[in-house]
């Protein structure tokens, strides 16, 4: 156990693991990482947690599309927000305006961007790690939630060919 900084609490030791580069790992990882949120006892509520498994879902299934290799998967709680970070090999750096990634179905960034509490990515030895954050405080309600699916279904939409 950590000590917070804030409030000489203990914080739970972050938690790391390697994952296969198979879409099929996606589902088990996005709820690995919701149920170490939940064993550490995190206050977000169910529909902070469902956007922590959304979050998660996008830059995961990212790091497998983009690598075709093995990646690093970050949990850690810093006693304000739940931080997940995904270590990957690519130095392609993340865009959520990337036309070629709304062509190919991803609006994930667009996603993450709008209901992360605080996303971003850092260049780390051959590679970078994407990360993203949810505050304890954060609440997006069910009308900001609506309006970000619906603007990342837009953005993905504007991007397919038209048809003549």
């Amino acid at each position: 156990m950590l000590m917070s900084p804030t409030n000489n609490a203990e914080l739970p030791a972050s938690q790391t693991w390697e994952v296969e580069s198979e879409l099929a790992a996606v589902p088990s990882t996005r709820r690995l990482i919701k149920g170490i949120a939940q064993q550490w006892s995190v206050p977000l509520s169910h529909a902070a947690l469902r956007d922590v498994e959304l979050c998660a879902s996008e830059v995961l299934t990212n790091a497998v599309e983009h690598t075709g290799a093995r990646f690093r998967v970050t949990v850690r709680w810093t006693g304000e927000r739940l931080r997940v970070e995904v270590a990957d090999n690519s130095l392609r750096t993340p865009d959520p305006g990337s036309a070629e990634d709304m062509i190919t179905g991803g609006r994930g960034l667009v996603l993450v961007e709008g209901l992360a509490h605080s996303w971003g990515w850092y260049p780390e030895g051959a590679g970078k790690v994407v990360w993203f954050e949810c505050a304890a405080d954060q609440l997006v309600t069910e009308d900001r939630r609506l309006a970000v699916l619906v603007h990342a279904t837009q953005a993905q939409t504007a991007c397919l060919p038209q048809s003549a």
